[in-house]
């Protein structure tokens, strides 16, 4: 590996290993959900091995950045959306089958629909 890479592999993990900490995902949480060992994920956080290329979409959807930030190639957003709660929560929602997601979702509506009536009332 030419020093160029191993510098670039040690920031990405760096990065990585920073949202992951922000997120308060612990690196087994990440490891499973990337398919993959706490060792080689420890592994990658410190840059002696190479992230796949197809974790980087997984990645940076989970932390809400964009691939270009995941790398390094622009700066790192002030604001990135949805709190990073929310973020896991929608994506462990994603992996439930099908009939589950339906019922999150009916659910959530229900909530939604309840504090729209409650604003409703308060207004008039």
């Amino acid at each position: 590996m030419i020093e160029d890479d191993q510098v670039f592999l040690k920031q990405l993990g760096q990065r990585i290993a920073g949202l992951r900490k922000e997120l308060c995902i612990t690196q087994v949480q990440l490891a499973e959900y990337l398919g993959i060992s706490q060792q080689y994920m420890q592994a990658f956080e410190v840059g002696r091995r190479k992230v796949s290329v197809s974790m980087l979409p997984k990645l940076s959807t989970l932390f809400g950045i964009s691939v270009d930030t995941l790398v390094g190639m622009e700066d790192k957003p002030t604001k990135r959306g949805p709190a990073p709660k929310l973020l896991r929560q929608v994506e462990q929602i994603r992996q439930l089958p099908r009939s589950e997601q339906k019922l999150v979702s009916e659910m959530l509506d229900a909530i939604i629909q309840k504090n729209k009536s409650k604003r409703w009332n308060r207004a008039s």
